[in-house]
């Protein structure tokens, strides 16, 4: 088995293979800043995949000769967390200089662009320095979608192989499959939020941010539903907080008019069907246990497929329209002229094109890790299908 790096982990390892965030127990360290936990369900999900006796850090912020030195004496490779890193405003502190003296692999693991809601992508110079450096160290840049390939041609990078997002492929299932049940057999929902979103993220943040009210609104009375969070400080505090950060939440959330005061059926669903978590298994089992998930998160839909629970993006940016399109995934245009409605996607139809991506991107996951020298659990999903076939 491999002895391997990571290239900024996002959270704290246990049990050799699950992740949680930094000292999850420690509530107030951490209530008062918005972290991701999607960006954990990713880093999680690669370890899940990959074969290792050795996991470490890789100091990507003042490394020592030292430190370089010992990755190339002890290390078989270091990957890059898949993530949002091809965007203008990336800083990769000291990636050039620790890139340049590595003599072991380095394997980008499902890395995206970001395309602005304006005008074009424009990277900086050590953006595609690094990316070059990458490229230059791997057979394959794993990417998570077309758009990120393109990007990555006009860099000058060749060598890109499309496989979405190892939150998928982390159970190994070849044969997974979404099948629908019957609509009104649907009981147990989950919505995904994502309310804190910049302008550089969404074209129209009111309409962003209505709709995704109203939408919630409209499916409460219909399903016994909660509403999932991904790491917003106000939703954070409702749970965990004190009694004051808790009123201080309620607060700024009425002044958002995200909440309604009393009466307010978003304000009771906050008050009992609110759920978050630090710890990427526990976030799993609240998914995998209900009947739906949809909403605006990427990586929090994603989980639930991997589940084999039917999922339905709403897309609002270039990452989720990429992952939609990388996975065949059933999604809705929050800023199209049409309103959501349910039934619309609740179509076999629709879902046997996410089967059939996904077979397809099972492969290419598979093959991207093989090219690459990573040991890997995944199987040869082919030999899976013929067995199916045989035992047909």
């Amino acid at each position: 088995m491999k002895r391997i790096l990571v290239i900024s982990p996002s959270g704290e390892v246990y049990d050799h293979d699950n992740v949680r965030w930094y000292k999850h127990t420690d509530i107030q360290r951490s209530i008062n800043h918005y972290h991701n936990i999607g960006d954990a369900f990713v880093f999680d999900s690669s370890l899940k995949l990959l074969n290792f006796e050795k996991l470490e850090a890789l100091n990507i912020r003042e490394p020592k000769d030292a430190d370089i030195d010992r990755y190339n004496a002890e290390f078989d490779y270091v990957f890059l967390r898949g993530s949002n890193w091809i965007n203008p405003k990336m800083n990769w502190e000291q990636a050039p200089r620790v890139l340049s003296r590595l003599r072991i692999p380095v394997i980008a693991f499902g890395i995206g662009a970001q395309a602005p809601v304006k005008g074009n992508l424009e990277l900086s110079e050590v953006t595609k320095r690094v990316l070059a450096m990458i490229a230059d160290r791997s057979v394959s840049l794993g990417v998570r979608g077309a758009y990120t390939a393109d990007v990555l041609w006009s860099c000058g990078v060749r060598n890109t192989r499309i496989i979405g997002c190892p939150t998928l492929f982390r159970h190994n299932d070849p044969a997974l499959r979404i099948d629908l049940p019957a609509l009104e057999r649907v009981k147990s929902v989950v919505f995904t939020l994502r309310r804190e979103v910049g302008a550089d993220y969404a074209q129209d943040t009111r309409r962003y941010l209505d709709l995704m009210r109203q939408t919630i609104l409209d499916l409460a009375p219909r399903f016994d539903l909660s509403v999932m969070a991904q790491g917003e400080i106000e939703e954070k505090k409702v749970l965990w907080g004190t009694e004051a950060q808790r009123a201080e939440a309620i607060a700024k959330l009425r002044r958002d008019g995200w909440l309604g005061g009393q009466g307010d059926a978003m304000e009771a669903l906050y008050a009992g069907r609110l759920f978050y978590s630090d710890v990427v298994a526990e976030i799993e089992r609240h998914v995998a246990a209900r009947d739906l998930v949809l909403g605006y998160r990427l990586h929090g839909n994603l989980m639930a497929l991997a589940n084999r629970v039917p999922s339905i993006y709403f897309t609002y940016d270039s990452r989720t329209v990429e992952f939609a399109e990388t996975f065949a995934i059933p999604s809705f245009d929050v800023f199209g002229s049409r309103p959501f409605v349910l039934e619309e996607f609740w179509d076999q139809a629709l879902f046997e094109r996410f089967n059939r991506a996904y077979f397809q991107r099972y492969r290419d996951m598979r093959l991207f890790l093989g090219e690459n020298g990573l040991d890997h659990k995944m199987i040869d999903e082919t030999r899976v299908a013929l067995d199916q076939r045989r035992a047909a």
